[in-house]
């Protein structure tokens, strides 16, 4: 508790130098509800001492999450600015993921089929670390969406010849022609943005339908063509072994993620959600293995099957 306290403190009195104005309030966002925890601000050295009552239902076992406890709400004044920080964070993060593979594709330290797989995986899944930052203000989806929807440009102009960048086509492409960022990957960017857009941290339907679309179809895609030797009877291009990876990491990683935000306190975790999670991932699974999951896209077909059954069961 006190190496978390004494972080958030740190990060606070940094962003008050920063210019979140002479209150001398924590510029953190509330991150659990009332429901989970309630928190006091002491004023012991710059207001910055937290003293945090855990409600007795609370999850044991989880030492940081649990030590986070719930800190005094962002006032308003300082929400925008705050947010357009996280906004600036959250772009470079993402920016910088991608920079990352750039620098792996021209080293040729993996095999391109498996490198773009692995920005398929690791872009989306880390965006979605970069949610809790944000505060409560129902413009910070909005700003978080810059980050997709500025990948989703960069698409196009790569793609359309406006920019060129040989590394970033060939770390995102299947064979290294510009043209074909204008297809999946740009699909990815808004799917992305979408469920950003629409369903933010208010519903598990938008984590699970990333989860989905990054690790599923990721995955997939990997063990499908390493042990892919059982060819399913009605698409040859797919396997049971990849089909099954499909199932297994989508369902794990929508748990995963439903859990630490559920953790956080944006929504809950029970039976129905679980449940909601393998019907999700069973959906998309048949969907991804379907002929015409090939003839379209994945990065639309499964996010669009996984957002319609997200609706009626999550």
């Amino acid at each position: 508790m006190a190496a978390s306290a004494s972080q958030l403190a740190l990060f606070a009195l940094h962003a008050r130098d920063q210019g979140f104005g002479a209150r001398r309030e924590c510029p953190i966002p509330r991150i659990l509800d009332k429901s989970r925890a309630s928190a006091s601000v002491v004023s012991v050295r710059h207001d910055l001492v937290f003293s945090t009552r855990r409600s007795s239902g609370s999850c044991a076992g989880f030492g940081l999450l649990q030590n986070m406890g719930s800190v005094a709400p962002l006032p308003q004044q300082h929400q925008l600015g705050y947010d357009l920080l996280m906004s600036a964070v959250t772009l470079s993060g993402a920016l910088g993921s991608l920079r990352f593979f750039d620098e792996l594709a021209k080293r040729d330290v993996f095999d391109k089929k498996l490198s773009r797989k692995l920005v398929h995986i690791c872009v989306g899944l880390i965006f979605m670390l970069f949610w809790p930052l944000f505060s409560d203000a129902p413009r910070a989806r909005y700003l978080a969406a810059i980050a997709p929807l500025t990948n989703a440009l960069r698409m196009v102009a790569f793609g359309t010849g406006l920019l060129e960048n040989k590394a970033f086509v060939k770390a995102v492409s299947r064979d290294g022609h510009p043209r074909e960022l204008l297809k999946g990957p740009l699909y990815y960017a808004i799917t992305i943005s979408i469920a950003t857009l629409f369903f933010w941290r208010n519903s598990p339907c938008g984590v699970v339908t990333i989860a989905n679309l990054c690790a599923g179809d990721g995955f997939a895609d990997i063990f499908g063509r390493k042990y892919g030797r059982w060819k399913l009877p009605y698409n040859p291009n797919k396997s049971l072994q990849g089909s099954v990876a499909m199932f297994v990491m989508s369902a794990a990683f929508s748990m995963l993620y439903t859990f630490l935000f559920s953790q956080l306190g944006y929504f809950d975790m029970g039976v129905r959600t679980i449940i909601g999670i393998v019907a999700v991932s069973l959906a998309t699974t048949v969907v991804e293995s379907l002929p015409i999951s090939s003839a379209l896209d994945d990065n639309l077909t499964v996010p669009a099957t996984a957002m319609a059954v997200g609706l009626l069961t999550l």
